[in-house]
């Protein structure tokens, strides 16, 4: 039997917020702040990783 793993298509807030090293409180603030972009799936915000990588090199050139 062959078993196969699938990658996340998207993210939770808070898989966000322990990939980028903060907390819940300041990933919930940036996503509701638009700064990194997500979307209401239900009840839940979900977040692609491009949007992840979006906010990372925007702040990585702010700082540039």
């Amino acid at each position: 039997m062959r078993t196969t793993r699938l990658q996340a298509k998207w993210h939770t807030v808070s898989e966000v917020a322990e990939m980028l090293g903060f907390g819940l409180s300041k990933t919930k603030m940036l996503v509701a702040s638009g700064q990194i972009r997500s979307l209401k799936d239900g009840r839940n915000r979900r977040v692609l990783p491009e949007w992840v990588d979006e906010y990372v090199n925007r702040r990585a050139a702010e700082a540039a």
